[in-house]
């Protein structure tokens, strides 16, 4: 029964692995996000002061008043790996393995992200209310929607075990958001908000058995490619904030993000290899259920202001370890017409391990007001460095998160009640090597009852880069 759990287990598990593709700024994000705080390197929490404050510090809100942002975001993001695999030799006789092995390092292969914008759109009002101020709006986040090649010529792409594309994945964050003034120098805010959307993924994965049984590992006829749709995702959280200011010059930020808890309906579509075993069989059923957390986040901030000018620095711990694991539970999801075993075979519920790690980063912003032709413009300028939320071991081109530098650049034009907003930032990588040895991820096909795979796919060579172009406004209605 082992080669139809493998083909199963391959169907559902390795592809909705994939519905982790999307998710603060390390970990699954690779950037934070919005035109203008992103000017600031990220640097937004003490200083949150437009609509921007719905994603870093919702107590900003208090400061912004009746307003309208609209923002939208291009991240060009490109990645290369080049995959290293530990053979064992084996007797050609009897299979057996000599104890002799060698390491083959494969092709590279490049990663690229559509153009896609991101945006953000929010609309605030004090809706009457003395000292407070309300808000509604959607956020999408800045990930890196990447795509690979499915083979290099007439030769399978090495990465294919653990991602083709997520292209056509849509997600984005709805909430509504309110602020109140405490006192003069005192601000608090809090919102309710919900992921929504869908993943689409394809991917491929083998349904050799580990034993070496009917075929060599990784055997490209044994290769079966799977499609993935999983939504619609209805994840709630919230978030809460406040902001104090002892002196005109000084403000203090902390705001606490709450976890995204997705628990979302999916369907899977595979198209079999044409092994012997496989050739005839076909697949009844294709719903599934998928459950996962993404992590909380905890923002603060220093702002020094000058009647023109403002720096802040800024600290972030993203509790990405919370994403250990996600729950794969089929909805009787069978495949039919298997070669030798029981028809219909039934797959059970399935773990897969993430094996994240709580990860921070550090941010140093600065905006200067000037006045040019009679017009204010703001110049703003920011860099920053974050830990990767993936261990080393556990790096794979589904998730590129390495050790990241960013700079960023960026400014605004105020006409009358108008405010036109622009950012440039480049992210690179400290690229990462995982050797053979080290690598921990497995073709993800077994369930209990086979013997463990031996041969890791994400052992190599990672480096990633991108660009953020944005452009936005904002109308100031009191």
């Amino acid at each position: 029964m082992r080669p139809a759990r493998i083909v199963a287990a391959g169907a559902l598990g390795v592809s909705l692995l994939l519905a982790s593709g999307e998710a603060p700024a390390a970990g699954l994000y690779f950037s934070d996000r919005g035109v203008r705080p992103l000017g600031r390197g990220g640097a937004f929490v003490a200083g949150a002061d437009d609509l921007g404050a719905v994603y870093y510090n919702p107590a900003g809100l208090a400061d912004a008043g009746a307003q309208v942002l609209a923002d939208m975001s291009w991240l060009h993001f490109t990645s290369d790996y080049q995959r290293k695999a530990a053979l064992t030799q084996v007797d050609p006789a009897t299979g057996a393995p000599t104890g002799e092995t060698y390491e083959q390092t494969m092709p590279s292969v490049h990663g690229t992200s559509p153009v896609l914008p991101i945006p953000t759109l929010a609309v605030s009002s004090r809706l009457g209310v003395p000292r407070a101020n309300f808000a509604v709006g959607v956020w999408a986040p800045y990930a890196a929607i990447t795509t690979y090649p499915a083979s290099l010529g007439a030769t399978p792409a090495p990465q294919r075990y653990s991602l083709v594309t997520l292209d056509g994945s849509t997600l984005a964050v709805v909430g509504a958001w309110g602020a109140y003034r405490v006192t003069d120098k005192l601000a608090v805010g809090a919102g309710v908000e919900a992921l929504v959307g869908t993943f689409r993924s394809s991917v491929v994965f083998t349904s050799c058995p580990a034993e070496r049984l009917v075929c060599a590992p990784e055997s490209p006829s044994y290769d079966a490619s799977a499609q993935l749709s999983v939504g619609p995702i209805v994840a709630p959280s919230g978030n809460l904030g406040a902001i104090f200011a002892p002196t005109e010059s000084v403000r203090l930020g902390v705001a606490f993000q709450l976890p995204f808890w997705v628990d979302a309906k999916a369907k899977v579509k595979v198209k079999l290899p044409d092994a012997a075993i496989t050739s005839s069989a076909t697949q009844e059923g294709d719903a599934a259920h998928v459950t996962f957390r993404l992590p909380w986040t905890l923002r603060t901030g220093v702002e020094y202001r000058l009647p023109s000018t403002r720096v802040e620095l800024a600290w972030v711990y993203e509790a990405w370890s919370l994403h250990d694991e996600i729950r794969v539970v089929p909805d009787d999801v069978a495949l039919r017409g298997v070669t030798a075993f029981p028809d219909p075979y039934a797959v059970g519920p399935m773990r897969i391990p993430r094996g994240f790690r709580d990860t921070w980063s550090t941010r140093l912003g600065a905006e200067q007001a000037l006045t040019l032709g009679g017009y204010r413009v703001d110049v703003r300028g920011g860099v920053f460095y974050e830990r990767s939320a993936v261990p080393r071991e556990n790096l794979s081109v589904l998730t590129v998160d390495l050790d990241k530098i960013g700079a960023s650049v960026g400014g605004s034009l105020h006409v009358g009640r108008w405010r036109f907003d622009g950012v440039w930032a480049h992210i690179f990588t400290i690229a990462a090597d995982v050797g053979t040895r080290e690598a921990a991820l497995t073709p993800l096909t077994p369930l209990a009852g086979n013997a463990t795979p031996t041969n890791r796919v994400n052992a190599g060579h990672y480096d990633a880069r991108a660009d953020v172009l944005g452009v936005g406004l904002a109308y100031q209605l009191d």
